[in-house]
C-alpha cells in the first residue's frame, strides 16, 4: 500500500473496528494512528478528546491524512448529534492550512427520500435528525475548507453489512416493512472487507472531490439479505413514510477505486460480514 500516514478519529466505533481488523498485516495504509477518547492503550493509539484538546489533536494529525469516523449515531449512546459537526470542524482545524487533507464519514441519510439513482450533485433532503446533522456537517466543512485551504471530502457511505440495522441489528422477532409490490426496502450496501479496501485506497488519493458516495453498485433488498444470512424475519405493511429504495450512484467512486457489482449480492455481503466476525 501507499506510504500515506493516517490518523483515524473515532477508531473504536463499528467502522473503526472494521478498519483495525482489515488494515492489519499490510492490507491498509502505512503508519496508521488510531484515536480514542478513553479505554485503550498501546502502540498505534493516541487517547485524547478532539473537542476538549485541539492542540493534542493537531499534534497527532501532524503530517497525516485525517479520516474522521467520530460522531454519535442514533441508537448508540446519548451523544449530541451536533457533535458530528463539531468533530468535523475539529478535524479540519487540526489538519492545518493549505496541504492538509481530511476525509469525513457522512451518510446516505443526507439524501432522504429523493428517488432515482443518487449522484453527488443531488441536493441534500434529509428526513431524520441524523441525516440533518450530517448535512450540516458537510455544509460547514465545505465552508471551513474554503477558508483554510484544507482539502476535505465528505464520504456519503451506504449501509455497511454488519454495521447496519439489519444484519448488525437483527434480533429474534425482527420485522421488516413490505411495500405493495411485495418487496422489502432496497438500499445501497458495501461489505466490511470491501469498505476497508476502498477507504484504504481513498485516503491515499490527493484528487478526491468534495463529496463522494461510497457503496458497491446497485441495491440490495433487506429481506434477501436476512434470508442469505439465515436470519428469520416477519413482514409488516410499510407505512407511508417508509422509503422503498435508496440507491447511490457509484460512477464517481469508480474513478478512484475498483468496484465489483457481484460484491453487492446478498450471499457475498453475508460472507464479508462473517469474515469480519472471525
Amino acid at each position: 500500500m501507499d506510504e500515506t500516514h493516517v490518523l483515524v478519529m473515532g477508531a473504536t466505533g463499528r467502522i473503526g473496528g472494521v478498519l483495525r481488523k482489515f488494515w492489519a498485516n499490510g492490507h491498509g495504509p502505512q503508519g496508521v494512528t488510531w484515536q480514542a477518547r478513553r479505554g485503550v492503550a498501546g502502540a498505534g493509539w493516541t487517547v485524547l478528546d478532539p473537542l476538549a484538546e485541539p492542540d493534542a489533536l493537531a499534534r497527532a494529525a501532524a503530517g497525516r491524512v485525517i479520516l474522521c469516523l467520530a460522531g454519535p449515531v442514533p441508537g448508540r449512546g446519548d451523544g449530541d448529534l451536533e457533535d458530528n459537526v463539531r468533530l468535523a470542524e475539529a478535524a479540519i482545524h487540526a489538519a492545518g492550512n493549505d496541504g492538509g487533507r481530511v476525509l469525513l464519514a457522512s451518510s446516505a441519510a443526507v439524501y432522504g427520500a429523493v428517488g432515482g439513482v443518487l449522484d453527488e450533485s443531488a441536493p441534500p433532503a434529509p428526513l431524520s435528525d441524523y441525516g440533518r446533522a450530517k448535512a450540516r456537517m458537510e455544509e460547514r466543512a465545505l465552508r471551513l475548507a474554503e477558508r483554510t485551504g484544507v482539502r476535505v471530502t465528505s464520504l456519503r457511505i451506504g449501509n455497511v453489512a454488519g454495521c447496519d440495522a439489519i444484519l448488525g441489528g437483527w434480533r429474534p422477532g425482527f420485522v421488516l416493512d413490505r411495500f405493495p409490490d411485495g418487496r422489502t426496502p432496497r438500499r445501497s450496501y458495501v461489505g466490511p472487507v470491501s469498505l476497508a479496501r476502498i477507504l484504504g485506497e481513498l485516503v491515499c488519493r490527493t484528487d478526491l472531490p468534495a463529496v463522494l458516495n461510497v457503496a458497491q453498485p446497485g441495491v440490495v433488498e433487506m429481506g434477501a439479505l436476512l434470508d442469505a444470512a439465515g436470519l428469520a424475519w416477519t413482514a409488516r405493511p410499510a407505512p407511508d413514510t417508509a422509503i422503498p429504495a435508496v440507491e447511490l450512484s457509484t460512477r464517481a467512486l469508480g474513478g478512484f477505486t475498483r468496484l465489483d457489482p457481484s460484491a453487492n449480492l446478498p450471499d457475498n455481503l453475508v460472507r464479508e460480514w462473517r469474515d469480519g466476525q472471525r
